[in-house]
């Protein structure tokens, strides 16, 4: 039987009040738990232990309330999250507060941290399960109801879509594509809210534009009223407000491209309400003015000017992509996915799109140097034979206009923070300088390519063009900003900058030598053996093994014998002494006439050792060769003891008398020379019978008795017995208090 969506489904609970069974939807606020979730706060900005304490203690809550929502089942996380308000102000108030990806947490505790990086995941995953409606084949929901659902309980809004995309969107596109386009395609009407959004945004331009005291042209232009106060400029705004107006100006930027980025097909609402001519004309009015009130103005912190720098340079460059990525989804990508029939009105709308930006110079040059127009142009050209030449033309001379008086830059340069405020007095190179940093929307950013990334590029290149050398082609990526597709195109089409054309195109690549490494030049015990990984690629893992070798156990590795059988034959050449050393009658002429004169006859003369108590067979006799013990044998080791034993007996024992005497009188000597050797050795006889006694309850003899108390007074001379009599003396001492 087909499970059924969970919107159908009837499910029997027991009524608290009466006991009885009745039957709910699955769906039914009566099934929600009772659970309160806090409201998220943001890591506070200064290391005060009290406030990160705080903190640390709400982020607990909601990370242990969220981990315990998403090991729900499916019918009951979906009924706390529809009938859960508090559930629903927690996500809203971390999407609100959350630190964005430009606002990075500046000396913050290790523990605060890795307590944002644990949230931000719940918070992803919560709202990833929000927008699936199909778990498994057992557990999911009709489509349009699930629609619905979203769209009346508010679960997801364009403001929340916008806040997902900017913080979860790095390292989380794939999902969040497939998840905001399962929401728009499950409730169409949410491109209903999209449209009446964009107006909204383009309000907010107009609100920094009159914070500025700055004015767009336009049949969008509202007049000045006549109680209005007069305007100021940005250079008489205060600084709190100048921070202000940049950091909104930042926000909404990086909001809206990340939203853009990750779902382009939002791009044709935008245009709807001419999106891309008002952006290109806010631009045109409110960076310029905002870079030289920030280079000119003094602030007392050097690190602020700093900050508000590299702000003002990130929503400038992402006002650029936002543009792009509106010119791609709305011309150039219908016109590469569409036939060569129906690209003609795609092909009018770019013409006429950069027929009105022909005024914004500003705005066609940093757009030129990030993504050049003759780039998009060529693929008209290819891709329409009535390309009207008049108008492209007109459009690629607007763009080299817009960079007369200005040094063009085809690669992007490094460009350092602002300097601090210079006098008028200060030289016109300062001057120019300046203007150069503040010349492209991509010069304030760095797109140096190296390693592993440059080698896929190269190899793109030439897997299409081998004919090139890698040399010259690094030398096109360098010039073109590191765009294969860019160079790919030039080079077909021979339009490559004059310097490139000089070079030699099978020009190979110069080889960079490394300096040695540490691991390469270290020299220890380890150097060149057979476990050096470092010089040897292939090392034996079957003598290398970690703690017990597999299949062997402790008895047959005691029972290897193999080591000691291979030094036994050694030490056997050791007993083999050798008195004389025998000289063959062939060489014996030889030692016989041998050179003796400095022989050193001095003490020849002399009787060594001749009056010495030792006897003489001492002196020429040798010690007997011992075999080592490990080498022994068994049967070799019992005989060395008994050898031993004996003698140490016989030393005991008196020379022999052949008199026969009294066997008892022979038994209690051997007896005493048993008990004798016994104590030497370290053996103590006790009379642990004795000590035993008979069973309890039956009495205990004299000798029981006195071997017990014996015993417990002479424990102590051995192992851990001793403890109560120590424990007294330390008492009597005064050491332990009694």
């Amino acid at each position: 039987m087909p499970a059924l969506p969970l919107d159908e489904l009837q499910v029997p609970i027991k009524d608290p009040a009466t006991g009885k069974l009745r039957t709910l939807p699955a769906l039914h606020p009566d099934k929600k738990v009772e659970r309160y979730f806090v409201l998220y706060k943001p890591p506070p900005k200064a290391c005060i232990p009290a406030l990160v304490e705080e903190y640390l203690e709400r982020a607990q809550f909601i990370q242990d309330d969220l981990d315990w929502l998403l090991a729900l089942p499916y019918d009951t996380f979906w009924c706390q999250v529809i009938f859960d308000e508090t559930l629903q102000k927690c996500l809203d108030s971390y999407l609100c507060y959350a630190p964005r990806r430009f606002d990075e947490l500046v000396d913050a505790p290790p523990a605060v941290v890795r307590m944002q990086e644990h949230l931000q995941r719940s918070v992803f995953l919560t709202f990833l399960r929000i927008s699936t409606h199909k778990e498994s084949k057992d557990h999911f929901i009709t489509p349009s109801v699930f629609g619905e659902i979203l769209y009346d309980n508010f679960l997801f809004d364009i403001p929340k879509l916008l806040d997902l995309c900017v913080l979860f969107g790095k390292g989380n596109s794939a999902l969040l594509q497939k998840m905001i386009g399962n929401i728009f395609t499950q409730q169409p009407s949410y491109y209903n809210d999209l449209d009446e959004t964009v107006p909204t945004i383009l309000q907010v331009f107009s609100n920094i534009l009159n914070k500025c005291g700055l004015q767009q042209d336009g049949p969008s232009a509202e007049p000045q009223k006549l109680d209005e106060k007069t305007r100021v400029s940005p250079c008489d705004v205060a600084v709190q407000e100048l921070m202000d107006i940049i950091l909104y100006l930042c926000d909404t930027c990086t909001t809206l491209w990340a939203f853009l980025d990750i779902f382009p097909q939002a791009s044709q609402t935008f245009q709807k309400h001419d999106f891309l001519s008002r952006l290109a004309s806010f631009y045109e009015l409110v960076i310029p003015e905002l870079e030289s009130v920030v280079k000119k103005r003094r602030f007392e912190d050097s690190s602020l000017q700093t900050d508000l720098w590299r702000r003002l340079s990130h929503a400038r460059k992402k006002m650029v992509e936002v543009s792009h990525i509106l010119i791609n989804q709305t011309c150039l990508q219908p016109i590469l996915e569409s036939s060569s029939d129906n690209i003609q009105s795609f092909v009018e709308e770019f013409l006429q799109i950069f027929t009105s930006l022909v005024q914004e110079k500003r705005f066609l040059r940093d757009y030129d140097e990030l993504f050049p127009v003759e780039d998009d142009v060529s693929l008209l050209q290819q891709a329409s034979s009535t390309l009207d030449e008049t108008r492209t033309s007109y459009v690629l001379h607007a763009v080299e206009a817009a960079w007369e008086g200005t040094r063009r830059r085809k690669t992007p340069v490094t460009v350092n923070p602002p300097p601090q405020a210079v006098p008028q007095s200060d030289s016109k190179s300062s001057d120019h300088q300046e203007e150069d940093n503040c010349a492209g929307a991509a010069a304030a950013f760095s797109t140096k390519v190296s390693g592993v990334e440059l080698d896929s590029l190269i190899t793109q290149v030439k897997d299409l063009l081998p004919d090139l050398g890698e040399g010259f082609i690094l030398a096109c990526l360098e010039e073109y900003a590191y765009s294969a597709e860019q160079v790919i195109n030039n080079v077909l089409e021979n339009h490559l900058a004059p310097a490139l054309k000089k070079l030699d195109h099978s020009l190979p690549r110069q080889v960079k030598q490394e300096p040695s490494t540490l691991l390469s030049s270290r020299a220890n015990i380890f150097q060149d053996d057979e476990f050096d990984v470092f010089s040897r690629d292939s090392v034996d893992m079957s003598r290398v093994w970690k703690g017990r070798r597999k299949g062997e156990d402790t008895k047959s590795f005691l029972n290897d014998k193999n080591l000691i059988a291979e030094q036994r034959e050694r030490y056997s050449q050791y007993s083999v002494i050798v008195e004389e050393i025998p000289v063959d009658a062939s060489t014996t002429q030889f030692y016989k006439d041998d050179y003796e004169d400095e022989y050193d006859d001095t003490y020849d003369g002399n009787q060594v050792g001749a009056n010495d108590v030792d006897s003489d067979d001492e002196l020429i006799s040798r010690r007997p060769f011992t075999i080592p013990q490990v080498l022994r044998t068994k049967g070799q080791e019992e005989e060395n003891e008994e050898e031993e034993e004996e003698e140490e007996y016989e030393e005991e024992t008196p020379k022999p008398d052949h008199f026969v005497q009294d066997p008892a009188v022979l038994r209690e000597r051997a007896e005493a020379r048993r008990m004798n050797f016994y104590t030497r050795k370290g053996f103590r006889h006790e009379n642990s019978t004795a000590a035993v006694g008979n069973a309890k309850g039956q009495g205990q003899s004299r000798e029981t008795l006195q071997e017990r108390r014996k015993k417990e007074a002479n424990k102590g001379a051995r192992a851990n017995h001793n403890r109560r009599s120590m424990a007294d003396r330390k008492r009597n001492k005064g050491m332990i208090p009694s």
